[in-house]
């Protein structure tokens, strides 16, 4: 059976539309239409009957009433009614890895909604090559887990932002210093979410053997010499892992990160981390990355296509 594929191309906002953006969805359509399906770049608001809708980006139910926005709200909605799969582009895992001068090629891709609790990461079926192909192509190599290090870094994530459920971002800093005071007296590193400009600001913090990251430090330097890493529920948690440091999720759901199931959860063993084994969870995030040149092809669309009916 032939299957339709539409690309919403306006729901890229205004601000910030990089090429990288369109090139995802007209790379996506082109790998559609090579391998025998049809694929539609659209560019209205107007929803068009699809067995898949592509689009770049998310939404969720505390986004702004803004057109590109509430297009996506319309698209999810409609395929869900119809009972149709929305393909959902985000950000790639390992991008802490590549250099800020190289293409970007390798994202994360999901049907019907981010993290685990609400979309599908095609990882039912696990290929172990892909995250050997990803590792050579990206020049990654998960490190043995760290049996030293000397302080705790806290990686705190965009103020406001949805996947902290109304959490405030430097009420949950406090709160898990505090926390983190009960149990060790180890110098703390509080992280800024690199993308949110007004962090710099907003971060104050006069406590005692508490440092804030300075603006510009890379993820790996911030990383060096750390002893684990707390986080509420977002990705520097994959770095963390990969770059051999334990990870501490506060987020009690573990269906609410992309590596739950390799993360402690209580900071009651914050000097006593268990040291999952991360082999099966890396081959099981690879299989939702896939770069422009497998979407060109059709490779990526041949293997989600296996699933949209499931």
């Amino acid at each position: 059976m032939k299957l339709q594929v539409v690309s919403y191309h306006s729901g890229i906002p205004k601000i910030n539309r990089s090429q990288e953006k369109f090139d995802i969805l007209f790379n996506y359509i082109a790998g559609v239409n090579a391998k025998g399906d049809t694929g539609i770049n659209h560019t209205g608001f107007n929803l068009i009957d699809c067995d898949v809708a592509v689009m770049q980006g998310f939404v969720h139910e505390f986004s702004r009433n803004l057109p590109h926005l509430n297009l996506r709200k319309n698209i999810l909605q409609n395929q869900k009614l119809k009972g149709k799969r929305t393909l959902i582009t985000d950000s790639n895992l390992f991008l802490y890895h590549i250099p800020s001068n190289q293409p970007h090629h390798y994202l994360r891709y999901s049907f019907d909604g981010v993290f685990r609790k609400t979309g599908f990461y095609f990882d039912k079926d696990v290929n172990p090559k892909r995250w050997q192909s990803i590792k050579t192509n990206l020049g990654l190599q998960e490190k043995p887990y760290r049996t030293s290090g000397d302080h705790i870094l806290i990686c705190l994530q965009r103020n406001g932002g949805w996947s902290m459920k109304n959490y405030d971002v430097m009420q949950f800093c406090h709160d898990t210093i505090s926390r983190l005071r009960q149990y060790t007296d180890r110098p703390i590193v509080v992280r800024g979410h690199p993308g949110d400009k007004k962090s710099p600001f907003y971060i104050k913090l006069n406590l005692p053997n508490v440092r804030v990251s300075q603006p510009g430090t890379t993820i790996q330097q911030d990383l060096a010499n750390a002893w684990a890493t707390v986080i509420y529920n977002s990705s520097p948690g994959v770095a963390s892992l990969i770059e051999g440091v334990p990870v501490f999720q506060m987020d009690a759901d573990p269906d609410y990160s992309m590596y739950g199931e390799v993360a402690n959860f209580f900071l009651e063993n914050i000097e006593n981390p268990t040291l999952h084994d991360r082999q099966d969870w890396l081959e099981k995030i690879s299989m939702c990355h896939w770069n422009f040149a497998e979407l060109k092809s059709g490779e990526a669309w041949d293997f989600m296509r296996n699933y949209c009916f499931q």
